[in-house]
Formats: C-alpha cells, structure tokens, sequence
C-alpha cells in the first residue's frame, strides 16, 4: 500500500499548498482586547469621578487609562500570574536570606503602580478627591493584575497606623511615600523607597487576634518606639518580601501593635524567618508566607495594650481597597464579555443583540456600575474627614461595602465566563484568572460574618452612624417607588434589635441594597437607576443575573457599559 500523501506525487496539484497548511479561516472569533483606553472606555467611572470631586485629574487618569489599557501592560499581568513566586531561604553560601523571587513583569506592575502613586496619593497630593482619584488610578490598575495590589494596599494603608508612633513615623513616612521602587533584600538604610507588609493571625485564633500567642519583650524600656524582641510565629504573613511588617504581639500589657523590619538597623539580617509560601487557588502572582519570630526586634507603635485598635486604622483602609479590587475584578470581566459578545455570533445574530443575553449582560453591567459608584462615594467620604456626616458613612458604609461587593464578585465572575462560553475556561483567557481572584477579598481582611458584626459595632460604639447611613440613603426619597418602599422596609427591620447578631447579614444586605439605589438614583442615568431598582428591590427577584424584568432599556445600559478598543 501506498501510504503517500495524496497529494505528494502531483505537487503542482491546485490543492496540495491549502490541504497541507490551512483547513479553515478564524472567523467569529473576536480580536484581542488590548491598546485601549481603560478610563476612556467606562463612561460609568469617568461619570463617578466627576461626580465625586475629582473632576481636576481626569487628564491624569486619561493618560494612565492608556497605559494599563497597553497590550505591554496587559501582558505582564499574564506574566506575573504564570510564574509562581519562589521562596530561597539561604544563599548558596548557607547564609540566612529569606528571599523570594518573582518573574520580571511582577516588579514592572509594582513599579508602575508606585511610580504611579498609587501607594502614596492620599498622603503626599492636595488636589482636590485625591483618595477619588486614587481609587480610580487603583481600579484601573487592578484591571490588569491584581495580586500585586496586595503590597500596594498595606503600602498605602500602613500610615495611619506609623502616625499613631510619631517618632517611627517621621523615619519611615517619607520612605513609605517614595516613589521609587527597590526590590532588593537589603536594609532601609540603603533604600530609596519601601513597602509595608502585616502580620497579624495565627494558626489557632485566624480572625480572633485576642488569641495570639507571639509574645514581644522589651530590651529596654517599655512605651511606645521603644525596641522589643518578638518571639512566636504568625500563620499568615502578607506580602513577605516587604521591607517592613506591622505585627500583632503579646506584651505585658496585652495585645500591642509593632513595625518589625526584615533587616535590623547595624546591617544585620532580622531573625524574622519565612518557613514556607502559601500554595494559593488565587492572588498567585504575590507571596504570602508563614513565619517564625525567633527574637524578632521591632519598635512599639503606640501603647501597650493597642494593638488591635490602632492596627484597625490601617485595615479600615485595606478593607476599602478590597471593595476597589472586587469592583475593578467586575468591570474587567465586564469589558472582556462586552467585547466578545459584540463580535461572537450564534444562531444569526450577534450574542449582544440576543434578547436573553441583553438581559444577562444587562443585569451584569448593572451590578458591575453599582458595585463602582458605592466604591467611589466611600472614596469621597474619606476626602471629607473634618465632615462628621461623611466619617460616620465611612465608617459604617465601608464595613457594609467590603460584605457585598466582595460577596456579589465570585457569582458575577462565574456568570460572566458563561457568556463567552468554554474558551472563558481556557488558562490563555483572563477569565480564569478573574474567577480565582473572586473570592479572596471577601476572606481576606474580614470575612462575611465579621463585616457583618463590626458594622453592628459601628452601630453601638460609634453614636449617629445608623442615622448618618439612613440619612444619605434619605437623600433620594421620593425619586422612585420602588425605592422608598424598600427603605422603608429596612428600617423596620432595626426596630426590633433582640435577636440582632443572628440576622446581620440580612440587615447588612439590606442597608446595601438601598445604598447603592440611592446613589445610583442621585447619579443622573434613570436607565441604570430604574433597572437597578426594578431587578433588586423587589421581593422575589433577582435569583439568578438575567432575570431582569420587562420595560428596562437593556441595550442602551450594554451600550453604556462597552468598552471602545
């Protein structure tokens, strides 16, 4: 038999060129999204930041909108989530490192963030809705990658917490604020720029820092900047290969708070000593470890006996970055599934002109915007910090945002894969990426019950900042029926508190709801606001995305949610 190619024997066959390199055209198959305008292409967010105070740098966030919008940029991200980071513990002379090494395109995403400010804009800028604006810069950032954020967060997040300490904070303030990135393993003393890192759960109490068990002794004297030796070790250390770590620790006086740098100040390498990285389903691109103190010298930040308090100044904040990642993780999917469906075709049409999939794209684009705007009135409120009004809904609406964004994202995540379908499983597509970052800032920094339960502390121990919540969410009575209803149902739910602890997180679900109505309602786009209104606030509806009722104008929201390559 011969087993020749058909074709072999008659090359000049008008057949032979196309049978043996091409079977068939790509075609309904969409282009690579990439070499875009993040900012310019979200119509919603560019409302949001004009509407929020930070109308002065909508320049600026145009011009870093087309840089993390740059097939470059885009790629690192894939780049830096391919290549786990790997921990060295000596070098190969035996000496005592604790090293971690991450791919190139990690450090690229941190430099541009820092060089960006992104760590440091609240701090060191005075224009006007800087901490809107940063939330905007931060969301587009993380639209590209998100575990390096995680760095970026604490980085940020730490100054409250060094000020608490003023003679710790004048040494390290201005390097946390720097916008120079150095990476290496080496004392501050010789760096132009560091990063913070937190250590506060251990094995046996995780949410329950009441339970540690690292006890810290002072060398000397005891009070706040004095130096303490830490001994102990900490389950979960966040982003390891900082140059410095706020931990939580055992001293005479109870639970106190410390800055404990990986290299002590005559050179030498601080026995702060990784044992080994977590193997993590998502935030793959950044190191988290667990670590022994084995005498661990740190600087007491405040007094005794504060720790938890004044640690808290610095999770408040990394709890507000957690609503920016879950909404930047929405309008990533959101963009990815809007451009698809504009170019896949089934059964004769575009998928976006499919009235099922207008429905579903619709109600995912609604959730995407709302889950922003929520995001970027919180950011306001920080702007505002001699307003009473605007603390009081910080400090509730942030415990309240940070339960339902972050819980609302992993559903979002899994709904947007089905609308591309089987390639959205594929590891090539950012989708999968999407769907294991999902969940993590609903655990991370508080999980669901313990939102829940600080936003019922925020009711006892802070006086006014119930009223200020229903006072904000007042702001928009009278625009839209279904709207004054459902508020006026939530309030009946606080009227009997005995059993208060058991139904938080329905209360919580509720003041969410009529919080982001309210601010949609007030944001000047009837369309989004109605539909909100009309698929969420309800009862009965809304059980599943794409469920949608009749009478909203669901391709002009889609039109409003496409991103324009």
């Amino acid at each position: 038999m011969n087993s020749q190619h058909p074709f072999a024997a008659n090359p000049e066959h008008p057949m032979a060129d196309s049978m043996q390199a091409v079977t068939h055209e790509v075609e309904n198959q969409p282009y690579p999204l990439e070499n875009y305008n993040l900012y310019l292409s979200d119509v919603a967010l560019q409302e949001a930041v004009k509407r929020e105070g930070a109308a002065a740098s909508h320049t600026d966030l145009t011009a870093f909108g087309q840089l993390t919008g740059s097939a470059e940029v885009i790629k690192w991200g894939f780049q830096a989530n391919k290549v786990k980071p790997e921990f060295r513990s000596h070098d190969r002379h035996g000496r005592r490192v604790d090293e971690i090494e991450f791919h190139p395109a990690y450090h690229k995403l941190m430099e541009t963030a820092i060089v960006n400010g992104i760590h440091s804009i609240p701090w060191t800028d005075n224009r006007p809705g800087k901490n809107v604006y940063r939330a905007a810069m931060f969301y587009l950032q993380s639209q590209v990658e998100a575990g390096h954020g995680c760095p970026i967060t604490m980085t940020f997040a730490a100054i409250p917490t060094l000020r608490k300490q003023a003679s710790i904070a004048n040494i390290w303030e201005p390097l946390v604020t720097s916008r120079s990135y150095d990476p290496r393993n080496v004392p501050v003393e010789q760096k132009p720029g560091v990063t913070i890192g937190m250590a506060m759960t251990e094995k046996q109490g995780g949410s329950d820092v009441r339970a540690n068990s690292t006890r810290a002794y002072p060398i000397a004297q005891r009070g706040g900047g004095e130096i303490y030796e830490l001994v102990g070790h900490k389950y979960f250390v966040s982003a390891p290969m900082c140059d410095a770590f706020l931990v939580l620790a055992q001293a005479e006086g109870g639970i106190s708070c410390f800055l404990v740098p990986r290299w002590r100040p005559d050179g030498s390498k601080n026995p702060l000593q990784i044992q080994q990285l977590k193997n993590k389903m998502g935030n793959v691109s950044n190191a988290s470890s667990e670590t022994e103190l084995r005498g661990a010298m740190g600087w007491l930040i405040g007094d005794e006996g504060r720790g938890i308090a004044n640690i808290l100044e610095m999770v408040a904040l990394t709890r507000f970055d957690c609503m920016i990642g879950s909404s930047s993780g929405m309008r990533q999917a959101m963009t990815q599934i809007l451009h698809h469906c504009s170019q896949r075709k089934a059964f004769g049409k575009l998928l976006s002109d499919q009235p099922l999939m207008q429905n579903v794209l619709a109600d995912l684009s609604i959730e995407s915007e709302a889950s922003m705007a929520l995001t970027m009135r919180m950011a306001r409120a920080l702007d505002n910090p001699e307003d009473e009004h605007e603390q009081l809904v910080a400090r509730i609406g942030t415990a309240i945002g940070k339960y339902w964004i972050c819980k609302r994202t992993p559903g979002h995540a899994y709904e947007a894969m089905e609308c591309i379908g089987g390639s959205a499983v594929m590891e090539d597509s950012i989708m999968p990426r999407l769907y294991r970052e999902a969940p993590v800032n609903a655990i991370w920094e508080g999980s669901g019950n313990v939102q829940c339960l600080d936003m019922l502390r925020a009711m006892s121990r802070t006086p006014g900042s119930l009223e200020a919540l229903f006072a904000e969410i007042d702001e928009s009575k009278g625009i839209n029926k279904q709207f004054d209803s459902f508020v006026v149902a939530t309030k009946n739910l606080f009227t009997d508190l005995s059993d208060v602890e058991y139904r938080a997180r329905g209360l919580v679900e509720h003041l969410a709801l009529s919080l982001q109505a309210s601010i949609l309602l007030r944001a000047d786009n009837d369309i989004v606001a109605d539909a909100y209104c009309a698929s969420r606030l309800q009862t009965g509806t809304h059980q599943m995305y794409g469920t949608i009722p009749k009478g909203v104008d669901c391709q002009a929201i889609i039109q409003r949610a496409q991103p324009q390559a």
